[in-house]
């Protein structure tokens, strides 16, 4: 398993931390597109505060006042981003798609076993009546070989 790093990135305001694998992986957690390490904007550190605390939620963004106003580190609520909405939303539309053509998949299915089971019994009705009718005429014919039988040995 891949060692935790821990990174940080601020706006001024607040300090936000990271433990994760590797700087995409922070760059995602931050929910970022640009590369913050390459333009200085982001680090790794190994302030022990930091670690520890960024390391109880691994991949999950901590904060902490920024600069000279060091406060208490803390777990932001999360927010649910406009591109995690429509991804979200795009999602339970695709999930009510599919489970309506579910549903649809399942009532035609039901209808197609009531028709065979249908079919079936017709079949065994019709079945029935033959076997019935070859009996009949099986025994008309058995006695009439019988009779003739008894005429030629006569």
């Amino acid at each position: 398993m891949a060692r935790l790093k821990t990174f940080v990135t601020s706006d001024g305001l607040t300090d936000y931390i990271v433990a994760a694998t590797s700087r995409p992986k922070a760059l995602a957690a931050w929910d970022v597109h640009q590369d913050l390490f390459k333009s200085g904007a982001a680090r790794e550190t190994d302030e022990p505060e930091l670690v520890k605390a960024a390391a109880r939620t691994p991949g999950q963004v901590v904060e902490r006042p920024a600069g000279g106003r060091r406060g208490p580190v803390r777990i932001p609520k999360v927010r649910a981003s406009t591109k995690n909405a429509k991804a979200q939303s795009a999602a339970r539309r695709q999930i009510k798609s599919l489970t309506d053509k579910l549903a649809a998949l399942e009532a035609r299915t039901q209808a197609a076993r009531e028709d065979i089971a249908r079919r079936r019994d017709d079949l065994d009705a019709e079945a029935q009546t033959l076997e019935a009718a070859f009996e009949k005429e099986n025994e008309a014919l058995t006695g009439r070989l019988a009779q003739a039988r008894r005429k030629a040995r006569g």
